[in-house]
């Protein structure tokens, strides 16, 4: 392949602190390789390319492009569209009845004289971007795709660490720093930090660890209430692991006798088929995105979890938050910049000698920094609850690990 004269960006579904970062080094990259390669990017995501929406990447954004690691979010705006849901891309106006929405985006990409797009998303986005490539393929179309990996979950294979999941991990333990001294605003207190991770607890499990650290790190003054105890992790749930409700409430009924508090964390995905089920039982109709995915914020997993813990813990007062927006919107972290960079570094390299992909250290190869075949990624990679920090930090509270949850492939 030729070197590329013009490459597209885009971020699709929902946000990650490693977006707008990713943008900024890929757009610092092409600039220190060859400037005069034309950089666009669509306009919110896949809804911009098939409108034929984007923004031009002018010498003076070029400059100041380093700015954009200083942001959370993505500048360039984000849609969950799923090109081969036909009807609902139709339904939102996006393609005419009767055309194929994958055809509309690779037409569009030629109209724009687009040689290489790059997408920076999760699964759904990466598995998109895996059904536009081979499209493209099969239609003769000449374009290549690279993918950049972007779920706080860390939940796609086979990569081994996803762009913006550390700093979501920091900014959850960050945000339960403050929502936590709720504890002595009531006796009885049962504290519910809901983080987000729809199949994987990995997000959950890291959060308690990163906020522990916070702990480790303060002092404190339990002759005055100043307690390490009342603002501990005391319960860690997750969507891998077999919960036994009611020896965990007899467990932290103990915690809650001793130290007036109980703090958990819980995955949004932990017990969503035991909710669902019921909701369905009761008549209720379950709302799903474009993806096929169960609205977690309709099942509310976590006031459920609360629900269903409050008596059986004899807690006085229950209060239910969720760390999410305020995480996957915080700009990236040292840690993952780093990685941000190194991974968009392999993408312009892969551009340039027409490799397709999704970047990142790959499992199945000796952790190695590659371009993943497309056909290898998929979403839903369940979080290892074998892994050492996790065991470590279930005994330091106390807690057993239970069951695993047998999860395929």
């Amino acid at each position: 392949m030729s070197k590329p004269k013009k490459v597209a960006l885009l971020t699709a579904g929902g946000l990650a602190p490693c977006l707008s970062s990713a943008i900024g080094s890929l757009i610092e990259r092409y600039t220190e390789i060859d400037p005069s390669i034309e950089i666009i990017c669509y306009h919110g995501g896949y809804k911009g390319l098939l409108l034929g929406d984007y923004y031009q990447v002018t010498p003076e954004i070029r400059k100041k492009a380093g700015l954009l690691h200083r942001f959370g979010g993505s500048p360039i705006g984000n849609s969950r569209v799923k090109l081969t849901n036909v009807a609902d891309c139709v339904k939102r106006g996006l393609v005419k009845e009767g055309e194929d929405p994958q055809k509309v985006a690779a037409d569009q990409l030629i109209k724009d004289g687009v040689d290489v797009l790059h997408t920076i998303g999760g699964d759904d986005t990466n598995t998109a971007a895996a059904d536009l490539a081979a499209f493209l393929a099969d239609n003769n179309y000449p374009l290549t795709v690279i993918g950049l990996p972007k779920t706080i979950d860390n939940d796609v294979f086979p990569i081994k660490q996803s762009l913006g999941a550390w700093t979501a991990a920091e900014q959850g333990a960050r945000y339960f720093q403050n929502v936590v001294a709720e504890n002595n605003a009531n006796p009885r207190m049962l504290i519910v930090h809901e983080v987000m991770g729809r199949s994987c607890g990995w997000l959950t499990a890291a959060t308690a660890v990163e906020y522990r650290k916070l702990l480790d790190r303060a002092e404190w003054l339990p002759e005055i209430g100043l307690d390490r105890n009342a603002f501990e992790v005391h319960g860690v749930f997750i969507p891998e692991m077999d919960i036994d409700l009611a020896a965990e409430a007899k467990r932290l009924r103990a915690v809650m006798d001793k130290h007036d508090a109980v703090n958990i964390f819980i995955s949004e995905g932990a017990g969503v088929e035991s909710i669902v089920a019921e909701m369905e039982a009761q008549g209720q109709e379950v709302p799903r995105d474009a993806f096929g995915h169960v609205k977690l914020d309709a099942v509310n997993p976590g006031k459920w979890f609360a629900e269903q813990f409050a008596d059986m813990i004899g807690a006085e007062k229950t209060l239910v938050q969720k760390s999410g927006y305020f995480s996957r919107a915080a700009a990236a972290n040292v840690e993952d910049i780093r990685l941000i960079k190194s991974c968009a570094d392999l993408a312009v390299e892969c551009a340039l000698r027409g490799e397709a992909g999704v970047i990142g250290h790959d499992e199945d190869n000796n952790d190695i920094l590659r371009a993943i075949e497309f056909p290898r990624i998929k979403g839903g990679k369940p979080f290892n609850i074998d892994e050492p920090w996790f065991n470590e930090l279930l005994a330091s509270i106390g807690q057993s690990k239970g069951a695993k949850v047998e999860t395929s492939h």
